[in-house]
């Protein structure tokens, strides 16, 4: 499985971004799929993840409310909308995929829980 992440840019606070992962290889379907970002010095962290298993979507407390994760079949891609931007949003975002999707919910929440790693994308936030 191939991810292209890509999407990401300079916006000021409180604007809007969509990034978008585009998968090939394989289709998102029968696939955990998921968000993480990394500022500069720190490790990367969990944003969002979609659960193939019973369908739901999560999202870290920090973005919840404010990002939404979406997926195209029909386009093998997935979204994540992101809203009311922060400055402390400001990182690299990395879209990923469990394939196929065995890891247990709360190993979602850590990077080693996915198999394959878009090349990330960088968001700026920033007046």
């Amino acid at each position: 499985v191939q991810l292209q992440a890509y999407g990401g840019g300079l916006v000021q606070p409180g604007g809007s971004l969509r990034l978008s992962c585009a998968a090939s290889g394989r289709t998102l379907s029968n696939v955990n799929m998921g968000w993480f970002r990394q500022a500069p010095g720190k490790e990367r962290e969990f944003v969002s993840v979609f659960r193939w298993n019973g369908g739901r979507t999560y999202y870290s407390d920090s973005v919840k409310g404010r990002f939404t994760l979406s997926r195209d079949t029909a386009k093998n891609s997935m979204y994540l909308q992101m809203n009311s931007l922060k400055p402390e949003d400001t990182a690299v975002y990395y879209c990923a995929v469990d394939v196929p999707p065995l890891t247990i919910l709360s190993g979602l929440w850590s990077a080693s829980g996915y198999d394959y790693w878009g090349q990330g994308t960088l968001v700026t936030v920033s007046s």
